[in-house]
């Protein structure tokens, strides 16, 4: 999954083909970046039904409304915020609270969670996961913070569900640049290293 964040919207269209031209199927917009909902909603228009479009960085309820009402058909939270993930689970909404320790990852799965993001992955490193699987084996878990790709494998193959990844990949430079192939070969390394 890959994750967007502080993107302008003469970015969007560009960006969005790229991304579809790499083989990644599922993207996150940040909602503390700026009109998160209008770039939700242009990169649904854009891709159809070659992408799957979530909201992350959704802090209240308020920000979680904004996000369905653009069209945002998954949730993913930084931590585990009650409200927002009950609404979720109520609602059948797929939803991807961040968590860390052993009991915040069992916390947050007990809640409803769909998957339990693990953020920052990357100071505990793929090890870590296969340390949580071995009591948590239920319990899926996307990698997040520090995904790239001399890692990326070794994070599945320590019992990661699924992977995110942001500024690494969507480097400010390379969108200011109009670099977008770039974004693409970079998106397209990290899925070939995947497997």
């Amino acid at each position: 999954m890959g994750i967007l964040r502080g993107i302008e919207k003469d970015s969007v269209e560009p960006l969005t083909e790229q991304i579809i031209l790499s083989g990644l199927k599922t993207i996150e917009v940040a909602m503390n970046t700026k009109d998160a909902p209008g770039i939700i909603r242009s990169i649904k228009k854009l891709a159809g039904n070659s992408l799957t479009v979530g909201a992350g960085t959704v802090l209240t309820l308020d920000d979680l409304r904004s996000a369905l009402d653009a069209g945002a058909t998954f949730i993913v939270l930084p931590v585990l915020i009650n409200d927002v993930l009950e609404h979720c689970v109520k609602n059948d909404i797929p939803v991807f609270p961040g968590a860390l320790t052993p009991q915040e990852i069992y916390d947050a799965w007990s809640a409803g969670a769909s998957m339990v993001k693990v953020f920052p992955a990357k100071f505990f490193g793929p090890a870590y996961f296969r340390e949580i699987k071995a009591p948590f084996n239920d319990i899926d878990l996307l990698a997040c913070g520090g995904v790239d790709k001399n890692s990326i494998k070794e994070f599945f193959a320590c019992g990661a569900s699924a992977v995110a990844f942001g500024a690494s990949i969507f480097k400010k430079d390379l969108i200011k640049g109009g670099r977008f192939e770039e974004i693409r070969a970079g998106i397209e390394a990290l899925i070939k290293a995947s497997s």
